[in-house]
């Protein structure tokens, strides 16, 4: 997928007023996720997706084992849209991780997914991708 493509769908599904909306959550989200998973598998990702977004996701070299509520905090607190809400937050990540699940291979993701504990609410990151009635 085309870094035009990609950021185009984000603004569309999150429905955002502009393109620098939808590349701050995106961005917000690469960047918190880039904290949370292992620098191979963050590189990784990063490699399959356009290089203007990609880079985020090779920012960090030190992991942090830190909670959803944590994740979702991280995000809202990047983000230079709405209110630091963090629902919204949320939903942003949601849709990134949407886009970014057709953009990569199938195996890409679910590496990311087994470093994650979805039991302790980053299910919640998924749900967009996984329910039948996803955007296309």
């Amino acid at each position: 997928m085309q870094y035009d493509n990609f950021i185009g769908e984000v603004q569309h599904r999150a429905q955002l007023d502009s393109r620098e909306a939808a590349l701050s959550i995106s961005r917000a989200t690469l960047t918190t996720l880039s904290e949370r998973i292992q620098p191979g598998e963050a590189e990784n990702l990063g490699a399959q997706l356009p290089e203007e977004l990609g880079r985020f996701l090779e920012v960090v070299d030190d992991v942090e084992q830190f909670a959803f509520d944590e994740f979702v905090d991280r995000v809202a607190d990047r983000e230079e849209v709405g209110d630091d809400d963090p629902a919204d937050a949320a939903f942003h990540a949601q849709v990134v991780l949407d886009v970014v699940e057709e953009a990569v291979s199938v195996g890409a993701l679910e590496d990311i997914k087994t470093q994650l504990p979805m039991d302790e609410g980053y299910d919640e990151l998924f749900e967009i991708a996984e329910s039948e009635g996803s955007p296309a």
